[in-house]
């Protein structure tokens, strides 16, 4: 029995909370009174407002957070407030190793200009429909993903597009 609890802990692995919107860092500080090992990853960010620029600490991923717990922490981690529920894949509870979490916490402690960026699926051989701006309801084809940019073959125009994902609305034709 010994040797199972051992072998367990060393295959330990994090896993994948979903939280109401913004609430990550609440949610991980609740964990953490709990004696719940928790892990939000934060990046620091410049946000302007009306009067001045200030830097502000936000959540790596939207929502998420990550935690180590057995079975008893469990049921605790889904009865604190702000925590919807374990992320599940396939039927069973998602998790993250050990090492992945490490390769996080070692990117954000070195760089400064880490941002997630969630795309809506979108994969080369795609047609997309653009919903806004000058190109409003136009059609082309996904020729390259370039991290926030997609790159699009516009037939009809008969060249090929750059499209900030940010700035336009595209949906699948």
């Amino acid at each position: 029995m010994k040797n199972f609890t051992q072998t367990q802990n060393d295959k330990s692995q994090w896993m994948v909370v979903y939280t109401r919107s913004r609430w990550e860092k609440k949610v991980d500080e609740h964990l953490r009174t709990q004696n719940i090992n928790s892990f939000c990853p934060t990046i620091k960010t410049k946000r302007r407002w009306a009067d001045r620029m200030k830097v502000v600490e936000l959540p790596l991923f939207s929502s998420y957070l990550f935690v180590m717990a057995d079975l008893k922490q469990q049921l605790s981690v889904r009865q604190t407030p702000g925590v919807v529920n374990f992320v599940q894949h396939c039927g069973k509870t998602a998790s993250v190793d050990n090492a992945e979490i490490e390769r996080i916490k070692t990117l954000i402690s070195s760089h400064d200009n880490i941002e997630a960026v969630s795309l809506p699926r979108i994969k080369v051989g795609d047609t997309m429909k653009i919903e806004g701006g000058l190109l409003l309801d136009w059609q082309g084809e996904v020729i390259k993903i370039n991290g926030k940019s997609v790159v699009l073959m516009m037939k009809e125009l008969n060249c090929a597009l750059v499209v900030d994902t940010d700035k336009t609305t595209m949906s699948f034709a």
